[in-house]
């Protein structure tokens, strides 16, 4: 079993920065690929970026291409996002979930794609 904890989340001004952080349980980290997804109110959990076993490949949500960048630590089994640029729609939850199979296409994208999902960190950004 996966356990993941976010946190970093916060209120911030537009135009700020904020890293996020995703601490997972286990000595099986490196063998998951990583995700982060956000949810606003209203709406459905979207897809935000995404990284590979080894840190080498990374896919973003166009709304977040060139503003966020996901990393990841696996002598820590650690995961960020480092959010520049933060827009008042970039105001949602998010969370951070491992997926411990081979994603085929653009199933990355999907949240049923994940196996283990955080609680979620609340970011709020002011305009």
């Amino acid at each position: 079993q996966v356990q993941l904890v976010e946190s970093g989340g916060g209120l911030v001004q537009a135009g700020g920065s904020l890293r996020l952080s995703c601490a997972a349980s286990g000595r099986t980290f490196s063998s998951h690929a990583m995700g982060w997804f956000r949810q606003a109110p209203g709406k459905e959990r979207e897809f935000v970026a995404r990284i590979s076993r080894s840190g080498g490949t990374t896919y973003y949500a166009d709304s977040v291409k060139g503003r966020f960048t996901i990393s990841r630590d696996n002598a820590k089994n650690t995961v960020y996002l480092q959010m520049n640029s933060l827009k008042s729609e970039d105001t949602a939850v998010y969370y951070c979930a491992a997926d411990p199979r081979i994603a085929i296409g653009s199933t990355y994208r999907n949240p049923p794609q994940y196996a283990y999902w955080g609680q979620g960190t609340q970011v709020t950004v002011s305009s």
